[in-house]
């Protein structure tokens, strides 16, 4: 799709997005640049993507009916899931029909969707490195997993959530009951499954973005950004850096599984694959066929962002993952539970040096919801992750008097 019509007109190239966050926002101002006509879709009215699309499309994606025809009352060229929670049954329907394409693949979405498809799919078709792990389907099942055959400490996650919602560490008997508890909230889909997962001592953790992207030759190739560090408190990403450093053989076998995975994926787009790393081992963690949270850094330190990234990818136009220069996030929460809050301290973050932020426009705040997130670049990492964090706190939301 390398001919791009004019937004509006009988000519247009339209684009729908499936989830419409912070992400989605960013991936729709991109594609509006370059000329595409955007419909973005949520499951709440005003949802950040919906605040600068072209359409703005309320539904419940995981219900197959509406999903199926909203996309034949749309009509778009391509439609691209950026959350986990779509029926991807009717995805793969439509696409097999030949109703519409979707990003990477309607296959890779329902793979991708819950951390079952995409383990059994690393571990076990694959062959790659990964944790010990079992799937559960009650309390019960999953003390005895643990006892049997992961041990403590381990990490307990529902097979499907995001931003790690959902997500906890056992460290000992009495924690396991929580942490069942924990996962049976945080789920997406309440079916009550959850994964149990051996803990590996690894040194860091890492966001290999990979991008499958067209060549000259109109033949898929396979693009790597610097590896992304970050850090999480309770699966959650709260601060990402990059290019995080690692050993050349630590950083050969990242690639080597992100290209695996994504290659068995296919299709075309931005590839979210993390990755735990001791010395020079690696180990396939998780990955998401779109852009990833703790990416939002290369808004900072790449000449081309992630969300820029995907959508050139995706229309077949060029691609180019240089890194412009290292640079960091950090997270702003809401801080409070309350709707349509105001932001005080805004100039003061942005008088950090080499800063800049972005407040998403949730329409609604919670105490630990992502409503924002700092920016900053330097030559040298620390001082962009200080200055980052520092940019972060001085922005403070509150509910509005």
């Amino acid at each position: 799709m390398t001919t791009i019509g004019t937004p509006l007109s009988p000519h247009a190239t339209k684009v729908m997005l499936l989830g419409s966050g912070e992400l989605g926002k960013e991936v729709l101002i991109a594609l509006q640049r370059l000329g595409v006509e955007t419909i973005a879709v949520d499951r709440y009215d005003h949802a950040p993507g919906q605040q600068v699309a072209h359409h703005a499309r309320t539904i419940t994606m995981s219900d197959p009916a509406q999903l199926k025809s909203l996309i034949e009352t749309e009509r778009p060229h391509l439609v691209v899931p950026e959350i986990e929670a779509i029926a991807t049954a009717m995805l793969e329907e439509l696409e097999a029909a030949g109703t519409v394409r979707v990003i990477p693949t309607a296959r890779a979405a329902r793979l991708t969707m819950d951390r079952e498809g995409i383990r059994r799919l690393a571990a076990e078709t694959l062959g790659l490195p990964t944790s010990p792990y079992v799937f559960c389907d009650s309390l019960a099942e999953l003390q005895a997993a643990i006892d049997s055959k992961i041990g403590y400490p381990c990490i307990v996650k529902p097979v499907m959530s995001s931003s790690g919602k959902g997500q906890s560490k056992i460290a000992a008997p009495g924690d396991v009951q929580a942490a069942w508890d924990c996962a049976m909230a945080g789920g997406r889909v309440s079916h009550g499954r959850v994964i149990v997962e051996g803990f590996i001592d690894f040194d860091y953790e890492i966001t290999q973005l990979t991008v499958r992207a067209l060549g000259a030759d109109g033949q898929v190739e396979t693009h790597f950004c610097e590896p992304i560090g970050h850090l999480q408190v309770n699966g959650d990403y709260v601060e990402s850096w990059q290019p995080h450093p690692m050993q050349p053989a630590a950083l050969q076998k990242s690639r080597d599984i992100a290209k695996a995975v994504t290659d068995n994926l296919g299709g075309q787009g931005v590839f979210g694959v993390e990755l735990f790393v001791k010395g020079d081992d690696v180990w396939f963690s998780e990955v998401s066929p779109r852009p990833h949270d703790t990416g939002m850094v290369t808004m900072a330190t790449q000449w081309q962002s992630q969300f820029e990234l995907h959508a050139r990818a995706i229309l077949g136009l060029p691609v180019n993952t240089a890194l412009k220069s290292p640079g960091a996030s950090a997270v702003i929460y809401g801080g409070v539970d309350a709707a349509g809050i105001v932001f005080d301290g805004v100039a003061e973050a942005l008088r950090v040096p080499n800063t800049d932020v972005r407040l998403f426009g949730k329409p609604e705040s919670f105490v630990k919801r992502r409503m924002g997130v700092a920016l900053a670049f330097d030559s040298a990492l620390e001082v962009a992750r200080a200055r980052a964090k520092q940019a972060a706190s001085l922005v403070k939301p509150r509910a509005a008097s």
